[in-house]
């Protein structure tokens, strides 16, 4: 195998498919910094987002294509004049830009989503995919549920696209329904009765709603397909994507049977998987692959023996590779900010010197409540942080909670709502219940609370907590988190975090077009 033909391009949808995850709304500043970090570590495709879709994504586009140093900037356009146009709108002006037009194809989608007949979803292809070709060099064409659509009508649907102008087709698993020795054999199949196939590149964009979207995606690199769609935690709709960090590992432990190789630099894994936790509040699971906090863990006695004796006794890469460091550097109410930036840096956070500053006021009040801040407590600190804006429309000012078993539980509460000042004192099943009555009081609102979590940052009865909120308000989701020493502060703030999010998602127009469910 070649060189050429053995590297495999890497295309990263957290901004567009991750985005669509229930309650993962990013905001401009925070698409913008996951955009430079993705760019730092070589990802060659970004795509942005979903330009037509509203106000908001458009401009997230439009900002990342202008400021991107090095990938190409994509953005998804239904199969429609009006999309395409909105989308080459978005992504001109970046350095490589690149259309990402789709259409529905199996008997499913054809019959309730896209109404039109195998005819009609040629002509519908031929038109858009020409259509998008005159505005931009770079075109990818996806079938909507390539693994549920017949195989003859997949070649012809392909075959179209490439007459039309694509010069990338992916083979999106939409719902999750394939399995690996299927996923190879479709790409192989289209392989072997399209022509002119050879002249383009084959992507794959596989969901984990059975568990195999990793194992999808390399079946079908094996075969053939030289991109794979993903995100940074397997970020997604559902069950979410594959996962970056799993297929990028796994063709560089495994290059005996994966004889692949990516660009991207694997150091900053850890930095891109905690930055998209944080902006997205969606926590990664302790036991996940390559990025979860246990992946580097042994408790067993059989274990911790062999690892003291040789790491590679049960470890088959070194933290070292995605960006984890082993520092014995103790912080505490005595370090300075020099010592904070050094931590930070070790962690794999990028800072300016307005965050730090920012940031070194919130540590010094976290270590005068601890003994010693540990890289956990940092990394939640961080999250905190970002999840905290001074130009947010509510912000806590004051809060004070009377508990115990037998008084009643009060909570008095002081607000910023809208730069106005307001205040109440509520009642409630508990303090948490108290505040949350509160909050609702001072910010009345339709949303219902469908998940409320807290877990310990680290150990002792000194840990901060994090605190996940989840809400749902006319089928809009949104998740909040925030960490405090005091479960109950990092409660509130958790609830405020996703109400300001929720004021977001508000602002966001839906598109008005028919087929509004994407690939």
């Amino acid at each position: 195998m070649t060189e050429s033909n053995a590297r495999v391009l890497v295309f990263d949808t957290t901004l567009r498919d991750g985005e669509q995850s229930p309650g993962a709304t990013m905001s401009l500043p925070e698409k913008l910094e996951i955009a430079a970090l993705l760019d730092d570590m070589k990802v060659d495709i970004i795509e942005a987002g979903f330009p037509i879709a509203s106000e908001g994504d458009f401009e997230a586009v439009a900002q990342i294509a202008k400021n991107t140093e090095n990938a190409i900037i994509c953005g998804l356009a239904r199969a429609n004049i009006n999309d395409i146009d909105r989308c080459w709108g978005a992504v001109k002006n970046a350095k490589s830009p690149r259309i990402h037009t789709f259409i529905g194809t199996s008997p499913i989608h054809r019959k309730y989503q896209v109404r039109l007949d195998k005819n009609e979803v040629l002509e519908k292809i031929q038109t858009t995919v020409a259509h998008a070709r005159n505005l931009c060099a770079d075109v990818q064409w996806s079938p909507m549920d390539a693994t549920r659509t017949e195989e003859d009508f997949l070649c012809s649907v392909v075959e179209i696209a490439i007459k039309s102008g694509a010069s990338t087709i992916n083979i999106p698993d939409t719902v999750g329904y394939t399995a690996p020795g299927e996923s190879a054999k479709i790409i192989n199949m289209l392989r072997n009765r399209v022509p002119n196939i050879d002249q383009i590149v084959i992507a794959t964009h596989c969901h984990n709603d059975l568990g195999m979207a990793t194992a999808n995606a390399l079946s079908a690199v094996e075969a053939g397909a030289r991109q794979i769609e993903c995100t940074i935690n397997g970020l997604g709709e559902r069950a979410g994507n594959t996962a970056l960090e799993e297929v990028v590992m796994a063709m560089k432990v495994r290059n005996d049977i994966f004889p692949f190789y990516t660009n991207i630099d694997t150091k900053r894994l850890m930095s891109a998987s905690r930055l998209v936790a944080t902006v997205s509040g969606f926590p990664v699971q302790f036991n996940k692959a390559i990025v979860g906090k246990n992946a580097f863990a042994h408790e067993s006695g059989i274990h911790q023996d062999g690892m003291l004796k040789h790491s590679g006794s049960f470890e088959i890469m070194s933290p070292e590779d995605i960006g984890l460091t082993d520092s014995n550097l103790v912080m505490g109410k005595h370090s300075g900010r020099a010592a904070l930036r050094k931590k930070l840096e070790d962690l794999g956070y990028k800072i300016g010197d307005n965050k730090l500053k920012d940031l070194f006021i919130r540590f010094k009040e976290l270590a005068d409540r601890k003994k010693e801040v540990f890289d956990d407590d940092l990394i939640a600190l961080m999250s905190d942080t970002a999840t905290n804006e001074a130009n947010d429309f509510i912000r806590l000012e004051k809060l004070e909670v009377s508990c115990g078993t037998e008084n009643p539980q009060e909570a008095k509460l002081v607000l910023q709502v809208d730069n106005e000042t307001l205040q109440t004192t509520s009642v409630g099943d508990g303090p948490v219940d108290a505040v949350f009555k509160a909050i609702k009081n001072l910010f009345p609102n339709e949303s219902s609370l469908q998940l409320y979590q807290v877990h310990a940052v680290t150990e002792g009865t000194d840990a901060q907590a994090t605190v996940s909120v989840r809400l749902e308000e006319s089928g809009k989701i949104t998740t909040g988190q925030s960490s405090d020493t005091d479960t109950v502060v990092a409660s509130a703030k958790a609830y405020i975090n996703a109400l300001n999010k929720l004021i977001v998602r508000r602002e966001k127009k839906a598109p008005n077009q028919t087929q509004p469910d994407l690939i």
